[in-house]
């Protein structure tokens, strides 16, 4: 085959450090997911959803051939921390969890992985960030250890 194709579908979540509610201003928060989704463009990796509420982000993407996940999220996070931070003083101590979470999606769950994390805030009036992130481990069966998890 003389070309090189893929459709790897990535659900990442990661939250704010400490989870801190840096997010709870409801247009600051759209601006914040909006802006995360353009970047997720900027590297070819167009998102299908960026949603989340206080303290995380949930984004559904298509992943591009030509970075990696951990590259992908590390910029999207790096930028837009620095964007809040330049666009609201009040934001100055925005930081991101150092950590994140990034799960396959099969392309016949991708509508039900984007209605999961299009209800984040009902979602949220019922599970902590903590659970969520422990739910999404075990569906995966990834192994974790709790110390390591949270900072």
């Amino acid at each position: 085959m003389s070309q090189s194709l893929s459709a790897i579908y990535i659900h990442a979540t990661w939250s704010t450090k400490e989870r801190a509610p840096f997010l709870q201003n409801p247009t600051l928060r759209t601006r914040m997911f909006e802006y995360i989704g353009g970047v997720s463009t900027n590297h070819a990796c167009t998102p299908i959803i960026v949603v989340g509420v206080e303290d995380h982000v949930h984004i559904l993407t298509r992943l591009t051939r030509t970075i990696t996940i951990a590259d992908w999220i590390k910029e999207m996070k790096r930028a837009s921390s620095a964007w809040a931070k330049e666009i609201d003083p009040a934001l100055h101590e925005f930081q991101w969890q150092y950590g994140y979470g990034a799960f396959s999606v099969s392309h016949s769950n991708i509508a039900h992985v984007e209605r999961y994390i299009a209800h984040q805030e009902t979602h949220h009036q019922k599970q902590t960030f903590q659970d969520e992130f422990r739910d999404l481990l075990q569906k995966h069966e990834i192994e974790w250890d709790e110390k390591y998890v949270w900072d």
